[in-house]
């Protein structure tokens, strides 16, 4: 069996069982809860990996990703308050359009400067907007934002809605997946790497940051699309520069160097919240220190440290063998 084979056969089984863990969620559930908060983890894991494409594939700091969860959410939002929940699934559309226009619009301004530029400039659109979004009362409800947001027909029902977040989920980190392992995902972690060799080489450095923020940007406003109908409402938070900065944590405890690191730092995170913020007042305390304990541990990320522990044994493994 060649390696090529092997590693198909391992993103595979991994696939299966990630899908499996999923899918049964619903069935062996006790509560609607449990079901809620599988259901976030599949959202959060969709915007962690959706970020990582622009930092740990492409090395693009960006802390304003908010922006365009938060325009997903409201998009639909917006649509089921003034429209009817008919405009439901018409505002998830709505909303990706939205999104790839402004990232195409603003990926023009952002990506001229790199670095730390490039980092405090996403995090000034994203306030703008959050601060636009918190004033306009009147429209957007301000502070209080939107109750109510409900589904149109089947979609109404919970176990429904968490197989159309699922599948919706899974096939788009799929594709995400594909883009990280084309030519085009190669292009990027050159990028990454060495951009003036990749300009000495005639790739355009700047078109092609751009095409992955606007990639970034259109999956991180549909898993805010998906997350107004997981929780019913939407609010000015979500737009935060706080949201990007977990997303960010998400990815560093995952492994910003793994694909599914992201997906497992997400899961993660919203687990321990979950356990934690449930039994004592001083959760933030304690969850910042969970946290703070596992990045130490695991500089690489969970999926990264696991890694590099199985290169490690395949290593002693051919050792031996040699």
């Amino acid at each position: 069996m060649t390696d090529n084979t092997a590693r198909n056969l391992r993103s595979g089984s991994l696939w299966g069982v990630i899908v499996l863990i999923f899918a049964l969620v619903p069935v062996l559930a006790t509560s609607s809860y449990q079901t809620n908060l599988a259901c976030h983890i599949l959202v959060w894991s969709l915007f962690a990996v959706s970020f990582n494409m622009l930092w740990g594939i492409t090395g693009m700091l960006s802390l304003g990703q908010a922006l365009y969860y938060g325009l997903g959410a409201y998009s639909v939002g917006l649509m089921v308050e003034y429209l009817g929940s008919s405009w439901y699934l018409p505002g998830i559309g709505i909303g990706l359009l939205a999104a790839a226009v402004l990232a195409f619009l603003l990926g023009l301004l952002v990506i001229r400067v790199g670095g730390v530029f490039f980092t405090m400039l996403t995090l000034a659109f994203g306030q703008l907007a959050w601060q636009i979004t918190f004033k306009l009362y009147n429209f957007t409800g301000g502070d209080d934002g939107i109750q109510g947001i409900i589904p149109p027909g089947i979609l109404s029902n919970g176990f429904v809605y968490y197989y159309f977040v699922l599948v919706i989920v899974i096939a788009s980190i799929w594709v995400l997946k594909r883009m990280a392992c084309s030519p085009f995902g190669l292009v990027l972690r050159c990028i990454q790497q060495n951009p003036d060799r990749v300009r000495f080489l005639g790739r355009r450095v700047r078109r092609n940051q751009l095409r992955v923020y606007i990639v970034s940007s259109l999956f991180t406003a549909l898993a805010g699309c998906l997350m107004a109908g997981v929780d019913g409402s939407i609010h000015t938070d979500m737009l935060f520069w706080t949201t990007s900065g977990e997303v960010i944590l998400m990815s560093v405890l995952g492994g910003i160097n793994q694909f599914f690191g992201p997906f497992v730092g997400a899961a993660v995170i919203i687990l321990i919240e979950d356990l934690v913020g449930a039994r004592t007042e001083y959760w933030s305390l304690i969850i910042g220190l969970i946290i703070m304990v596992i990045v130490l541990v695991f500089p690489k990320g969970l999926v990264g440290e696991v890694a590099r522990i199985r290169s490690m044994a395949a290593g002693i493994g051919l050792g031996r063998r040699t």
